[in-house]
């Protein structure tokens, strides 16, 4: 069987996969991955913050023609300074950074003077430079009021839209698990947290969010008036919408994948430019685990919000009486 009859057997409802059935396990996996992302930087003793939101001390070389990073560390080390956690990388071709702790301005020309030596440039190609830790802070604060003011208008939006709390509630929720496990890869990893790597976890949570207003669409045109037609029940009509989704939320992801996979090999193994790679994790992490919500977290989980109301019970059990009712053992 082909790719394209495997996705019209599922849009028909020949073919189908119980995703809803099996919310409780989707909702105990997810716990689990909730729990592991929320303990990996308390073991860890934290994130892998950039020098933005640290603060110390940045040189960056040009012209080097050998750009191993122990070159680099060596000359840190003769150099007499006091930094503890130095930290040398190629961020393009030929140029090298050095981050270290805050130094005094005799340290500093120690060092520049050391790394010029011995990366063999002249010390006008070392350029030096502080960075306070202020700036990163002021970043994560207007992250998170724009995370905030995001997380509200969509929930407002969504509400409005589908003319129902409970999906709007159902996508958040979805969207926050997107976060949580993004987060959780990053701290696993030791990526560097720099601004780019913010941009990046903001940029998700709207793909995220456009693959679930795809899915919930489809769901609420299932289950509009489904009570009328007596043939599924509710939860059996979102799990239908989710199958009738997969096959696009799959090409739409894989898509969308590969240039995000191409960016983070280039920037992390070739070029080793840190905004690529910062901000092209965040957004392989996001597409990946974004659908992945979407159809095992939101839509499971809208189903069970929807569970108690008195029309879906009347409606369900309608169903099951016809079904009990039928003499051959078919189902409808």
């Amino acid at each position: 069987m082909n790719f394209a009859q495997f996705g019209n057997d599922l849009y028909s409802g020949k073919r189908s996969f119980n995703i809803v059935g099996k919310r409780n396990l989707w909702f105990l996996i997810a716990a689990i991955a909730i729990a592991i992302s929320i303990l990996i930087p308390i073991v860890k003793g934290g994130f892998n913050l950039g020098i933005d939101f640290r603060g110390g001390s940045e040189f960056t070389i040009s012209n080097v023609q050998n750009t191993d990073p122990k070159i680099g560390e060596e000359a840190i080390a003769q150099s007499g300074t006091s930094s503890s956690d130095p930290r040398v990388t190629n961020i393009a071709a030929n140029t090298m950074q050095v981050q270290t702790e805050q130094l005094a301005d005799d340290e500093t020309v120690a060092l520049k003077s050391a790394l010029a030596s011995a990366y063999g440039v002249s010390e006008n190609e070392v350029t030096s430079a502080f960075v306070g830790p202020t700036w990163g802070e002021d970043v994560s604060r207007q992250a998170l009021i724009g995370f905030i003011v995001f997380v509200v208008l969509v929930a407002i939006l969504m509400a409005v839209y589908f003319r129902t709390w409970k999906m709007s509630l159902a996508a958040i929720v979805g969207l926050l698990v997107v976060l949580i496990l993004t987060v959780g890869v990053y701290a696993a990893t030791g990526f560097e947290v720099t601004p780019s790597a913010i941009i990046g976890l903001l940029t998700i949570l709207g793909y995220s969010l456009y693959d679930t207003v795809v899915v919930f669409d489809k769901i609420r045109e299932n289950t509009s008036n489904y009570e009328r037609r007596i043939k599924r029940t509710f939860a059996e009509e979102v799990n239908l919408a989710v199958n009738q989704t997969l096959v696009r939320s799959i090409n739409t992801s894989v898509v969308a994948l590969l240039p995000v996979a191409a960016i983070l090999f280039i920037g992390a193994f070739i070029l080793g430019a840190g905004t690529l790679r910062d901000l092209s994790l965040a957004l392989f992490v996001g597409i990946v685990i974004g659908p992945l919500s979407t159809i095992f977290i939101a839509a499971p989980l809208y189903a069970w919000l929807r569970r108690g109301e008195k029309v879906v019970q009347k409606a369900d059990k309608k169903v099951e009486r016809k079904r009990f009712d039928r003499t051959d053992g078919a189902v409808v």
